[in-house]
């Protein structure tokens, strides 16, 4: 029996988000279907984090026990040939054996980054549909760096936390927030220990607030260190969010791809 690690790429318009539902309208259902059309053995997989519906992955990772032994472009190459448009493995990679550790998906990562992708223009673009966010009103770039600033470092984040919220602790730690701009697009890149259920989207939109002048920089601190989501944005839309890497101790060899958004960044 050997683990196999995947980099998974899609486009989560179509989906009803990630983890496989009744109506096996996810990612890891057809993911899941593919894999047993491939392998000709059902293959179970675990992942490093569940995306909402409508959110992308730019390199979602995941990994699933067998005993079939296949080269690893063929695993990328034979399970694709069996997944829709939307979905591609990007990779393979199998695990080597360390005494007394064992490689998961989600447990052995240590951080996650997610892109947000806002086009912030008055007049919605049919064109990026379901790949960025919108927002007509101006944003001030600067403003929003400034409140940013106060979400770096070890914080409950309980104000930015959906009631569905499954995690054990409101507790993370936010690495860094980067916020660039590129002409009418708005990047908002977000590195954390972990995230919360639809933490990013609150913080979007919060920071969003922010941008427009409905809030000072100031009011985002509040916010946090008030703990209650009555007080913060409501939930972004789901469109421009991209799950874009997982980060794991190198020992594990993963062949991680370069995480742009879009590709004209």
């Amino acid at each position: 029996m050997k683990r196999i690690a995947l980099g998974v790429q899609y486009d989560g318009t179509a989906f009803n988000g990630y983890q496989k539902q009744p109506d096996r309208n996810t990612v890891q259902d057809r993911l899941e279907i593919a894999l047993e059309k491939f392998g000709r053995v059902v293959l179970p997989t675990t992942c490093a984090g569940r995306t909402d519906t409508g959110v992308h992955a730019l390199e979602q990772v995941i990994h699933f026990d067998t005993v079939l032994d296949r080269e690893m472009q063929s695993w990328v190459r034979g399970v694709n040939a069996f997944l829709p448009d939307s979905i591609a493995v990007r990779w393979a990679h199998t695990i080597a054996d360390l005494p007394g550790q064992e490689f998961h998906a989600r447990f052995a990562a240590f951080a996650r980054t997610y892109h947000y992708v806002l086009y912030n223009n008055p007049v919605r673009s049919p064109l990026l549909v379901g790949r960025v966010g919108w927002t007509f009103r101006a944003l001030d770039v600067e403003l929003m760096r400034e409140a940013a600033r106060c979400l770096v470092g070890t914080h409950d984040f309980s104000a930015f936390r959906s009631s569905q919220c499954q995690a054990k602790s409101p507790v993370k730690q936010m690495h860094a927030v980067r916020i660039e701009r590129h002409g009418e697009v708005i990047v908002f890149t977000l590195r954390a220990s972990a995230f919360l259920h639809h933490m990013v989207r609150n913080l979007i939109g919060s920071l969003i607030y922010v941008g427009q002048g409905r809030h000072t920089p100031g009011w985002l601190t509040d916010v946090l260190e008030g703990r209650d989501r009555n007080d913060a944005a409501p939930t972004f839309m789901p469109d421009g969010l991209y799950l874009a890497k997982i980060d794991y101790d190198p020992k594990w060899g993963l062949p991680h791809e370069a995480t742009s958004p879009l590709p004209w960044f």
